[in-house]
């Protein structure tokens, strides 16, 4: 089995669109009349969820009706808030083929099928034609590619000069020991994490020049901190937990949130933004 379709099993849940809509109906959502918002809690598979997608958005300026690419869509949580919120016309590709295809669904459940679109593809070969875009983005994707110069190179051609490339990923921030699994890999083979040095120094070499770059880290240890405060008042309450993440990361996911926020505790990673541009001939 090669690297990619060890990355799509991880992520492989079965029956995803079925257990999003029963946890959705559970939470007094119908699931044949939801709107875009009624999302935001499963849609965003990334640290911060909803505000950390917002927060990358006002550093990528584009007009409304913008063409973008979405590398690693996920189920398409970033695109829908983006094609709803900017006008944005997204194209979204992913290893994962259930991603794909819950993506497209819930865009259409929501009314966005036709400002949204989705297709299986792996982010090293993308599937469109050289200067197609005007933006791109990745939200905690490049963890996954232990091949970023191609990813990078990839981006680049089907970039329009001038075209603003949005990262947002958990990087390394010291050579500490990992503790497996987290929300990204199971297992050393998957984990293709790396340090904000290696993606400026291979951004450069592929045609890119870097705008902007900020740690997140203080910001993703709040939302940990509100997130566990949240979890305590629920099950002080009694209650179902609310529709989350875990319906993405499955029975383990405990486990993945706990090593990862371990891992930033100790100062291993860090949430990075970096915003580059491409180089215009």
């Amino acid at each position: 089995m090669n690297t990619e379709q060890s990355v799509a099993d991880h992520y492989t849940h079965g029956t995803l669109e079925t257990a999003i809509l029963r946890a959705l109906e559970a939470a007094g959502k119908n699931p044949d009349n939801l709107a875009h918002g009624d999302l935001a809690a499963i849609d965003e598979f990334h640290i911060g969820g909803r505000q950390a997608t917002m927060d990358l958005a006002t550093q990528i300026a584009l007009p409304s009706g913008a063409r973008v690419l979405d590398v690693g869509c996920g189920i398409g949580g970033p695109a829908r808030f983006f094609a709803s919120e900017f006008g944005w016309r997204i194209e979204g590709i992913d290893l994962t083929d259930e991603y794909v295809r819950v993506a497209e669904a819930l865009s259409r459940r929501v009314g966005l099928g036709d400002k949204a679109s989705f297709r299986q593809a792996s982010a090293t070969a993308l599937p469109f034609a050289d200067a197609t875009f005007d933006g791109a983005y990745m939200l905690h994707v490049g963890m996954n590619i232990a091949d970023k110069k191609a990813v990078f190179a990839e981006v680049r051609r089907v970039l329009r000069p001038g075209g603003v490339f949005a990262i947002y990923d958990v990087m390394r921030e010291s050579d500490g020991a990992f503790a497996y699994p987290v929300p990204w890999s199971s297992e050393p083979a998957t984990n293709a994490i790396a340090a904000a040095t290696t993606y400026r120094d291979l951004l450069g070499s592929e045609g890119f020049t870097i705008e902007k770059e900020r740690s997140r880290r203080d910001f993703a240890m709040e939302f940990f901190r509100q997130m566990r405060q949240r979890m305590a008042e629920t099950a002080a309450k009694g209650g179902p937990p609310p529709p989350g993440l875990p319906i993405l990361m499955g029975p383990t996911a405990p486990q993945k949130v706990a090593n990862m926020i371990a891992l930033l505790e100790r100062g291993v990673i860090s949430p990075t933004e970096i915003i580059a541009r491409a180089v215009t001939p």
